[in-house]
């Protein structure tokens, strides 16, 4: 269904990051078929990941502007993944200098955007808009319920029996389901480093509190999975105007062009070889890199289980720091499993596979892209959380959902080879989660709405109802303001 709206313009504003920018520009290819022109602001290096979503779309352009020098930043870095996690705040704190050039282009655009939607990381937007006269739209990424815990912990200061216990308990009462995390857990989303008069800190100090008082709240999530969630999201913001779009999955701007070879051929190729439900996938991100201790033990937990496996693997890049402590695949063991398992360097198409008949199980950092793109496919999740929302995210697929099973916690943890073995031998055996899985996915019944309702459902079957009803917001703002101006320059000229 497209709606008649092609004089709206909005700006989308994704922030450089793979998990980031991804579900965004999903967003933008969801408004851009219901009839919005859309720009997307990107810096020079991250243009081509625009190009598959250009293509599609004459209604959607880009606006390049060069990204801010930061004495904090290496030369040429323009997105998160060629940085390592220390440099994220000066980069985020870089992307604010782009304020000024945002406000030239707008004041010299013929017609400018009605709305900015931007990402949770450039929470700056919020005044930004509020400069120019229109609504911001925060973009999350991520599940409503860690957005829901991150905005608690900046806004009521949590409770610590010691401060210098990082293991001390933390009960999240006024959030649904009163959670319980250690302090540990918490550290990072609550941003503890605050430096009094250091201008890094104070930007990232409010960020929190400026994305819920935007005036809308966007999710890449669905009601189906978070429902309490978005009320309380709803009750704490004053105002409905929340919505849950996703799942924004990788479709055709999943970097198409890219390589899907591995060591022992095409993915593809190799999993239709394999029996149904019997490979576990095995893959951490785009960001994390494992320590080859933790590589040791991973790689002898999947020899010893005698399953199949696909282990797609973060290399250490070449003259980096980190040389060969991380990402090195132990001696001998592609050798020993050859047949039955596939190692994978470089970049692998996670949602055709995930979706193909043969994954059984997927061991995960708990990501919140990798959650929905599990959740979706129907397959049992083995979780590892490594760092930040993580943490929450496997709460809700194991301890609510109870689709997923925690293997270990923390990025630094090596885990014990004879019950990673014993776990991934019963998860590809249909043992952990894969009947609670199937009770979610049955639930959600994607096939009916895409037969029933197909203007809901895009072909990857993405539900798009709280898009549409987006929209309906923007549009009626839109006719609103103009209806405003008619008005103004009528009884100007009597």
């Amino acid at each position: 269904m497209t709606i008649l709206t092609s004089d709206a313009h909005i700006l989308v504003f994704p922030y450089p990051a793979p998990g980031h920018m991804m579900p965004l520009l999903g967003l933008a290819h969801q408004l851009s078929i219901r009839g919005l022109t859309i720009t997307v602001l990107v810096t020079p290096k991250n243009l081509p990941i625009l190009r598959p979503l250009l293509s599609a779309h004459l209604s959607i352009t880009p606006l390049v502007l060069p990204f801010p020098a930061h004495p904090s930043l290496p030369s040429g870095a323009e997105n998160v993944k060629d940085l390592p996690p220390a440099a994220f705040p000066a980069f985020m704190h870089a992307m604010r200098q782009l304020h000024n050039p945002i406000l030239q282009w707008f004041r010299a655009h013929p017609s400018p955007p009605v709305a900015i939607i931007s990402d949770m990381f450039l929470w700056w937007t919020h005044l930004l808009a509020g400069e120019l006269g229109i609504p911001r739209l925060m973009f999350s990424p991520s599940g409503v319920m860690a957005m829901s815990i991150i905005y608690s912990l900046r806004r009521y200061l949590p409770e610590r029996d010691d401060p210098n216990d990082p293991n001390g308990l933390i009960t999240l009462s006024r959030i649904p389901n009163s959670q319980i995390y250690p302090w540990w857990q918490l550290m990072f989303l609550y941003s503890t480093s605050y430096v009094e008069g250091d201008p890094i800190s104070d930007f990232m100090r409010d960020g929190v509190l400026e994305n819920m008082a935007s005036w809308g709240l966007v999710f890449n999530s669905f009601s189906k999975l978070e429902r309490v969630y978005l009320e309380h999201v709803m009750a704490e913001a004053g105002h409905d105007r929340v919505w849950a779009v996703g799942p924004l999955l990788p479709a055709a701007i999943d970097s198409p062009s890219r390589p899907t070879n591995g060591p022992d051929g095409n993915i593809i190729s190799w999993l239709d070889i394999c029996g149904d439900r019997t490979v576990v996938y095995v893959c951490f991100g785009s960001q994390a890199m494992l320590g080859n201790n933790q590589m040791e033990q991973i790689a002898a937990g999947l020899e010893k289980s005698g399953a199949k496996f696909l282990w797609c693997i973060k290399e250490a890049p070449q003259g980096s720091a980190e040389g060969g402590d991380y990402g090195v695949i132990p001696s001998g063991f592609e050798d020993r499993t050859a047949g039955r398992g596939l190692v994978v360097k470089e970049w692998a198409p996670q949602v055709t596979i995930l979706r193909h008949r043969a994954v059984g199980a997927f061991l995960t950092h708990c990501g919140w892209n990798s959650v929905l793109e599990g959740l979706v496919a129907g397959v049992p999740m083995l979780a590892w959380p490594m760092e930040g929302e993580q943490f929450l995210n496997a709460t809700l697929l194991v301890d609510e959902l109870k689709v997923a099973t925690r293997i270990c916690e923390g990025a630094q943890t090596v885990p014990n080879s004879n019950e990673l073995a014993r776990v991934v031998a019963e998860s590809v055996g249909n043992k952990l989660g894969s009947e609670n899985i199937s009770i979610l996915v049955s639930s959600l019944d994607w096939s009916k709405l895409s037969a029933n309702l197909p203007w809901l459902v895009d072909a990857g079957g993405c539900v798009v109802l709280d898009t549409f009803i987006l929209i309906q917001f923007i549009y009626f703002r839109h006719r609103a303001l103009q209806d405003d101006d008619i008005n103004v320059k009528s009884s100007n000229h009597t």
